[in-house]
This record gives C-alpha cells, sequence and structure tokens, in this order.
C-alpha cells in the first residue's frame, strides 16, 4: 500500500510512510472487509461510514506539516485510522467525532492498539476543543463551506489548517490554510476532493 498508493505518487517523507507503515488498517474497518482494507478504495467502517483512500489521508498530512512537537486537532474522527497514524508523528491528537457510536467505537479500536497520545469526545467539531487550544495543525475529514471560526480562533499562529471546502456541494477542493499575523490565509489549493458534508451548528443559518 505505501510503495504504490503513497510514494509512487509522490509522497515520501519517512515520518509519513514509517506511520503508515506501523498502523494495521485492517483493524479499522469491519470484518468482512479486513482482507480489502490496504487497497487504494474507501473502506466500509460501518455505520454507514467509509475509511478514507490511503492517498487522500497521506496527503493531508503532508500538507499539515506535523513535527514531533505539534499538537493536531482532528474533526471527523471516523474509525480513528487518521488519528491513529497523525499520532505517531504529533505529540499529541485530539479527534472530534459528532455521531456518539461512532466516537465510541473509534475508542474501541485505539484502545485496543495501545494509543496513549490520542484524545476522542463525542461532538460537534465545528466548536473545536478549546480546553486543549492552541493547536499546531487542525485537519478535518467532513467538508464545511468556510472554515468554521472556532477552528481559526483554536489555530497557533504559524499553523495549518488541512480541508476540503464544498460542504453540501458536488465539487469540493481540498485546501491549506496558514494562520500568519492572527489571520487565516489561503496559502495552496491541493486537489479536487469529495468527503462527507459537515454537520451540526455549521448548517445553521
Amino acid at each position: 500500500m505505501v510503495k504504490k498508493q503513497i510514494e509512487l505518487r509522490g509522497i515520501t517523507n519517512k515520518s509519513i510512510t514509517n506511520a503508515f507503515l506501523a498502523i494495521p488498517r485492517e483493524e479499522f474497518v469491519l470484518q468482512k472487509y479486513k482482507n480489502n482494507a490496504y487497497d487504494d478504495l474507501e473502506t466500509p467502517i460501518g455505520f454507514g461510514q467509509n475509511l478514507d483512500r490511503p492517498y487522500e489521508d497521506a496527503l493531508m498530512i503532508e500538507f499539515m506539516a506535523i513535527t514531533p512537537n505539534d499538537r493536531v486537532l482532528e474533526v471527523g474522527t471516523g474509525s480513528g485510522y487518521l488519528a491513529a497514524v497523525i499520532s505517531r508523528i504529533a505529540q499529541e491528537v485530539y479527534t472530534i467525532e459528532i455521531d456518539p457510536q461512532i466516537a465510541q467505537m473509534a475508542k474501541n479500536h485505539l484502545d485496543n492498539l495501545g494509543y496513549k497520545n490520542i484524545w476522542i469526545k463525542a461532538d460537534d467539531g465545528f466548536k473545536g476543543w478549546s480546553e486543549y487550544a492552541p493547536f499546531n495543525a487542525i485537519v478535518l475529514t467532513c467538508s464545511p463551506d468556510k472554515v468554521p471560526e472556532p477552528l481559526i480562533e483554536q489555530l497557533a499562529e504559524g499553523g495549518r489548517i488541512v480541508l476540503p471546502l464544498g460542504g453540501t456541494k458536488k465539487f469540493q477542493e481540498l485546501v491549506l490554510y496558514k494562520k500568519i499575523n492572527g489571520k487565516l490565509v489561503e496559502a495552496q489549493r491541493i486537489a479536487p476532493a469529495t468527503f462527507v458534508p459537515m454537520k451540526g451548528k455549521v448548517l445553521e443559518k
């Protein structure tokens, strides 16, 4: 998986590839899909949700530019797989899942595998996790129309946010932002994307 789906597409950073090699991806998918866990496909995890393709995860991690001292916030825990990968690079990972059943499933996966630097809560990721802010990097695996204001506030100066913008629109785009002089600045449009729309407060008008 790492060689064919990640390295051959240009992501060769050893901290990233080693993190993927260290995580048993099959432990984060439904039992009947374990043999397909390393395919270049979205793989079912239960509750109508899928694990993202490996390259998409690697691409987001690369643009987050995580260092070993970083505190990272993830919005959209899913099965916990991306948080597990990030935890092999960052110092601490805080991850939020809006569906309590999915949050518990992820906690079970991560507890069973012995991860000690990942914290999970069931809540609306729009609000972030202010108790542990500021975060050096923030990643969203669900798509809003724009960056939620609380996440901007909780991003450290010089920090990075990677997220798919578009919400319920047909076309989304993975975008990198940086916080410079207290303001969020678009740094790069990375690639077309297809993620589930963000739920919760973000839908209020």
